[in-house]
């Protein structure tokens, strides 16, 4: 039932985020920066849940549940690279955002084609240097053999609480990492949504509020259920040591939110489901 369950929304999961890839790159309507950081984060979250799913499957009809310390440490490393990335985009969305509504005529000249790029190539950068922290701090541990990990793939948390002999490094290492890596991608998307907030309530009509509004929401959907479910299971693996609650969580944020996410942003966006309709019936559209 649990492979079945998994494998469906996995399968789910690449297709409609390929599909939001292709739509973007094939209508020209889309080609503008919030659609361009949106294809880099379907193809982002495509990563994110193939670094642990295919695996999780292949356990699930497998009565081995080894996995090799090479191929932990791998899963870890791509896990946090592809985690932390979508972080770095959620937040270059947000300031995109925050560009189109409260500089909407110099949109095109801030948010020009080199920034896109260097923004995405950015959060890249970011996102590997997170990953080595990582795997340095693993590399700490001295006994590689027979250890068990309470969760369905190799938890940067629950790797670190093996890793560290000393639970006191151990969590401080997880409150520096995620003040380094978790506090200023929430505090840059918070700025962003204040600043929106402070320009959309100038706007005199109510329609004009709406329509703004509008535009974001799809974005703080996805931001609320990313980043709770994450730093909520960073911080009570610091804190407490329950397995069951750190596989639920895990689950939310590593399965549940990259599904989500599709869905989420092709609902509520016109363009892109007329976008999508072109894939499925080149010539059709959808009537405003």
């Amino acid at each position: 039932m649990l492979f079945g369950l998994f494998l469906s929304m996995y399968l789910t999961t690449l297709l409609g985020n390929l599909l939001i890839i292709l739509a973007v790159s094939s209508d020209p309507h889309l080609h503008t920066p919030m659609y361009f950081f949106l294809s880099i984060l379907s193809l982002d979250d495509i990563c994110f849940i193939s670094t642990t799913v295919p695996k999780m499957l292949v356990k699930l009809l497998s009565p081995s549940r080894a996995i090799s310390w090479a191929g932990c440490l791998t899963q870890m490393c791509l896990f946090t690279i592809f985690g932390c990335m979508d972080a770095m985009l959620l937040t270059v969305m947000a300031y995109d955002r925050f560009v189109a509504i409260c500089h909407p005529l110099n949109y095109p000249l801030i948010l020009n084609p080199r920034l896109c790029v260097s923004l995405v190539l950015l959060s890249f950068f970011t996102s590997f240097l997170e990953g080595q922290l990582h795997i340095w701090m693993a590399l700490q541990m001295t006994d590689f053999k027979e250890l068990e990990i309470p969760s369905f793939f190799c938890d940067p948390s629950q790797v670190l609480d093996l890793s560290c002999k000393h639970t006191f490094t151990n969590g401080t290492f997880k409150y520096v990492v995620a003040t380094i890596y978790g506090f200023p991608p929430i505090f840059g998307i918070l700025f962003s949504y204040y600043k929106i907030i402070s320009s959309v309530l100038r706007i005199p009509s109510s329609g004009g509020k709406y329509k703004a509004f509008s535009t974001c929401g799809s974005h703080l959907s996805v931001v609320c259920l990313f980043f709770g479910t994450g730093l909520g299971v960073y911080f009570a693996s610091a804190v407490s040591h329950s397995p069951q609650g750190s596989a639920v969580s895990s689950v939310m944020y590593t399965v549940v939110t990259p599904f989500l996410n599709p869905f989420i942003y092709s609902l509520r966006n016109r363009e892109l489901k007329r976008a999508l309709s072109r894939l499925y019936k080149p010539g059709a559209d959808i009537r405003r």
